[in-house]
């Protein structure tokens, strides 16, 4: 097994290596658990009192769902890029054009991590070195103010001597504009991010050994405190009992009024379990590189089971803390909110004066760091075996002598570039972003949920090194609607525009997909892109699930669509 090649066809010098067994993907994909801090600010905004909740049930949801995963990595050893690859080829005896939506889809959901998270990790760097500075109304500088601003009321004093106090690279931005529903900007934020960006890019190159290697010792630097802010409030007794009740839905998204389980309410609480589930779900990635295991029989589902149990632990356990500890107006506030100041919160429970502090929020930098790297890792995967498999650009398809896919890491940096202008901008970009990413993370759930038991009717002959119980893959098919209702009913808490955005963003795969099929390729798949099933391109033709896939997806649609009808703010 371990002497198969990444792409039965391919050039040698085009190939991934098998270098890793599966404690070098369950260390790539342990970053994922730091993902809870992009939106742990925004969940807790938005759902209030049930926020803790909501990770627990988002993550319980995720590790369900994986089994369904890892059941189909299994069908292909030679395969690198995640579920998404091994889903399309599920669908695409029923449609060429839904096939490689999941591939787009996986992509567009994962790849924003790198920018997104510079930001954030930007933002803590900026408060470390240049922190805005606190005043409250007996501040002497705020004093001062009133009595040479006679009839000033405090509030104002302390706005207006804020914001002279505030070092000027928080305010310097080199270049902005708005343009429909979001902002960028070219600010201390974009610059910032932009060199870790690079740094990141730099670890990569070194392929998936190197990168598994760092990410073991980078990990291990923030399991463990994450951990501790997880545990530590626990034992000292900082919890809060009082800060989980009532367990109602917020009146209004961050406002600490508590309101009632009605249409309005439900709305909420579906966006925040839409936006966790980009988060939760996400060790699905462990599976992206089966064709770069020793031994994919073994090492796939060992893989991604027990990313699935770490990232059980910390969902679950960070957020019960945060909220605990916080309550709904610490929840509320604005750095909290923004994300800006969740790794200052999650040091402030540990305690132990300045240096711990300053230690943790580093720790919290290299989280995201870790996360980053997980995402340009997985990403580019899935582009390089889109590649190879004819669904995306053929250029897509190098790969360096370290065995890394250079030319979609530098696609992935080129396109992140652009996208972190605009999370720097301010929250409200930021969480259109992640929306939008997460309406195709929603759609790659979808199909490829489906995908195991289609794979089932089709494909059943073939042996799996792992098959998951009967009972799972159903309760992972109905888990797709579910997700679905998250997608109509949740996407418009972020934005109103980002359902649609995310619609329109998932269906620009169908030129890429004609330029490169029809184009490039003549109307042909390579022949290697069904090897792994024993099958050619004639056998495609041979559909024994039926209309079941196209009224699956029928059903997909209306579920949607129905969700975002009832459901309103």
């Amino acid at each position: 097994m371990s002497t198969i090649s990444t792409a039965l066809e391919q050039p040698a010098e085009s190939k991934l290596l098998r270098h890793i067994d599966w404690r070098g993907a369950f260390w790539v994909a342990s970053g994922v658990p730091a993902l809870v801090l992009f939106s742990i600010g925004g969940i807790a905004g938005t759902t209030g009192t049930l926020a803790f909740l909501i990770w627990t049930v988002s993550m319980i949801m995720g590790f369900l769902q994986s089994f369904t995963y890892a059941e189909i990595a299994g069908l292909f050893p030679n395969k690198s890029g995640g579920a998404s690859i091994y889903g399309a080829t599920a669908w695409l005896r029923y449609s060429k054009f839904i096939a490689p939506l999941s591939v787009w889809c996986n992509w567009f959901a994962w790849s924003p991590v790198l920018s997104l998270g510079c930001s954030i990790a930007a933002a803590y760097i900026l408060n470390a070195l240049a922190p805005v500075p606190l005043f409250t109304e007996t501040s002497p500088d705020v004093v001062a103010y009133i009595a040479a601003h006679a009839g000033t009321a405090p509030a104002d004093a302390i706005t207006a001597v804020t914001a002279a106090a505030t070092p000027a690279i928080r305010n310097w931005t080199l270049y902005s504009h708005t343009l429909g529903p979001v902002s960028f900007t070219l600010n201390a934020t974009f610059f910032i991010g932009a060199v870790l960006m690079l740094i990141i890019f730099s670890i990569q190159h070194r392929g998936i050994l190197g990168t598994a290697n760092v990410q073991k010792y980078i990990g291990l630097l923030v399991i463990i405190p994450m951990l501790i802010v997880g545990v530590v409030p626990i034992f000292t007794g900082q919890i809060n009992w009082a800060n989980f009740s009532p367990l109602v839905p917020l009146a209004a998204a961050y406002a600490p009024d508590p309101g009632a389980w009605n249409i309005a309410g439900w709305t909420l609480v579906l966006g925040g379990m839409f936006i966790a589930a980009w988060s939760t779900y996400g060790f699905e990635t462990a599976v992206c590189y089966t064709s770069e295991f020793k031994n994919p029989g073994t090492d796939t589902f060992k893989a991604i089971f027990y990313s699935g149990l770490l990232c059980m632990l910390l969902f679950i356990l960070v957020p019960f803390t945060f909220q605990g500890v916080l309550g709904l107006n610490g929840m509320l506030a604005t750095p909290i909110v923004d994300g800006s100041g969740v790794a200052d919160a999650l040091a402030g429970m540990v305690g132990g004066g300045k240096i711990i502090h300053s230690l943790l929020v580093m720790l919290m930098i290299l989280a995201l760091v870790l996360c980053i790297m997980t995402a340009m890792a997985g990403s580019s995967r899935t582009l390089y075996q889109g590649s190879v498999d004819g669904w995306l650009p053929r250029y897509l398809s190098h790969v360096n002598e370290h065995g890394a896919p250079t030319r979609a890491m530098w696609t992935d940096l080129c396109f992140n570039l652009i996208v972190l202008a605009i999370a720097s901008a301010d929250a409200t970009s930021f969480f259109f972003i992640l929306a939008v990413s997460n309406c195709g993370y929603i759609i790659f759930n979808f199909l490829n949920l489906n995908a195991g038991w289609i794979h089932r009717i089709d494909n059943g002959h073939i042996a799996r090194p792992w098959k998951a119980p009967t009972w799972l893959l159903g309760i992972g098919a109905i888990f797709a609607y579910v997700n679905a209702i998250f997608m109509g009913a949740g996407a418009k808490v972020w934005n109103p525009m980002a359902l649609w955005a995310g619609l329109i963003t998932a269906a620009l795969i169908i030129p890429v997909f004609c330029f490169r099929h029809y184009i490039q390729d003549k109307g042909k798949f390579p022949d290697h892109m069904l090897a792994d099933l024993g099958m050619t391109g004639a056998d495609l033709a041979v559909k024994k699930a039926g209309m079941l896939p196209y009224l699956t997806l029928v059903a997909g649609v209306a579920v949607m669509l129905i969700a975002n009808w009832i459901f309103v703010i």
